[in-house]
């Protein structure tokens, strides 16, 4: 099977939590998220994401991390792609494990994270936040009303310092 070419992110946010949680429990689960490098591919097995990230390792434009749980770092959660365009960050993928898509997943909150990650790297780099990404045109107000990103023109969406701040507050302990 073919993998789907990149025509805009369609991650949904589930919910905008302090970590995540687990959907049966309501247990909250305390993450980290690291970068990863060539020699952690073998721990993304192909048949359990939609995109290829073992090429997303390979792009040296791009850095790509990694969300697990504090309690099991072996367990990937959730992945992101991101690239310093020197003013700002660009959010090339994001996506949730596969056990955390659909109705039965196990965890909310993976994609708010890790969004609220990229805008702190945008923070930390001195971007003031500012984080752009190409959203799936269905998703647009999605986008608009949970993470308060402004829609730009075709697909491209950013989100800018009050909006990357507050999703940093959510979810990181300054």
């Amino acid at each position: 099977m073919q993998k789907p070419q990149n025509k805009g992110l369609d991650f949904i946010i589930d919910k905008l939590t302090n970590s995540i949680e687990n959907t049966s429990t309501g247990e909250v689960f305390d993450t980290e998220i690291v970068k990863m490098k060539n020699a952690d591919a073998k721990q993304i097995k192909k048949l359990d994401w939609l995109f290829d990230w073992h090429n997303e390792l390979k792009d040296k434009t791009k850095e790509i991390y990694k969300l697990t749980t504090t309690n099991n770092t072996t367990i990937i959660q959730g992945l992101l792609s991101i690239e310093d365009k020197q003013d700002h960050i660009f959010m090339h993928l994001i996506e949730s494990a596969k056990f955390n898509k659909g109705k039965n997943k196990v965890y909310l909150g993976v994609p708010g994270n890790l969004i609220a990650f990229a805008c702190k790297i945008s923070v930390d780099k001195g971007y003031e936040g500012f984080l752009a990404f190409d959203a799936k045109s269905t998703l647009i107000k999605h986008y608009q009303e949970s993470l308060h990103a402004t829609h730009f023109r075709g697909l491209r969406m950013f989100i800018e310092t009050d909006a990357a701040l507050r999703l940093i507050s959510q979810y990181f302990k300054t």
